[in-house]
């Protein structure tokens, strides 16, 4: 009875893996079919004919190397600058009760109500005041503060499940604010961060609305616009360099995923050391 529950245990995993991974496939699948294959009614997961140059084509077409440049430095920063100001925020906003509290939680509930057509003009208007319209600095300043508030949310919650007497403890034996801080907090925190980065960075590498609208400058254009390109001005899609240039897009997400995962287990060991 148990090694029959564990086979339906792995069967059903596996449909998961299969479902969660069809869709990359099918993206890979069609990068390599040629426009012919692509466009004609038979559906097939093996291409007929494998057609390599497509990743030629998107490499040699509308500067994707240094879009991808441009998508890895927005979205790094953005990632880097929301830890920075979520960390301290979060400890404050779980461990601080009272109005402060209050405040917090109703500035991040009532950021999520604004839609982002809402604010891209004001967003626009400040960035061209500042001198900041159409760069890079401004859409990572611009990304970090429309992430910022979930960012937030999600670390307090990490901070909040942190037993308070872990803290107290180590007062009571000495330890100052500080040092409570970085050898206690911090480390159970690392999943949490871990989790927040991985949002983060995945939520301004597939932005595609506010560099539409803040980017004029081709050479400034990050991934989602670029791909966006291989769509003619009649309509016409050239399907497999975009399905190409969607496979490598994809790359350096699966690859933060990838390193940052390790981190997250690893965090999850420590504090569970710790606890």
């Amino acid at each position: 009875m148990r090694t029959v529950t564990r086979v339906g245990q792995y069967a059903l995993l596996a449909v998961y893996i299969v479902f969660l991974g069809f869709p990359l496939l099918w993206l890979i699948s069609a990068s390599l079919k040629t426009s012919g294959e692509l466009n004609s009614l038979s559906v097939s997961l093996i291409p007929s004919q494998w057609a390599w140059d497509n990743y030629s084509q998107a490499l040699s077409r509308q500067g994707l190397i240094r879009s991808a440049w441009n998508s890895a430095v927005v979205a790094l920063s953005s990632t880097l600058l929301i830890l920075l100001i979520s960390m301290p925020a979060a400890y404050a906003l779980a461990r601080i009760k009272g109005k402060f509290r209050i405040v917090g939680i109703g500035w991040i509930l009532v950021s999520q109500v604004f839609p982002v057509i809402l604010i891209i003009l004001p967003l626009f208007l400040i960035l061209r005041t500042v001198g900041l319209s159409d760069s890079l600095l401004g859409l990572t300043l611009v990304h970090t503060t429309y992430t910022l508030p979930f960012a937030l949310w999600m670390l307090q919650g990490y901070v909040a499940n942190i037993p308070i007497e872990l803290e107290e403890a180590a007062a009571m034996d000495g330890a100052a604010r500080i040092k409570v801080l970085t050898n206690i907090v911090f480390p159970l925190l690392v999943p949490g961060l871990v989790a927040t980065a991985m949002f983060a960075f995945v939520a301004s590498w597939n932005e595609f609305f506010f560099a539409l609208v803040l980017l004029q400058s081709p050479d400034n254009y990050t991934l989602p616009i670029t791909l966006k390109m291989f769509v003619g001005g009649e309509g016409k899609v050239a399907l497999g360099p975009l399905a190409a240039g969607s496979v490598m897009a994809a790359v350096p997400s699966i690859l933060f995923f990838s390193i940052m995962q390790k981190r997250l287990t690893g965090g999850f060991l420590a504090g569970a050391v710790k606890g």
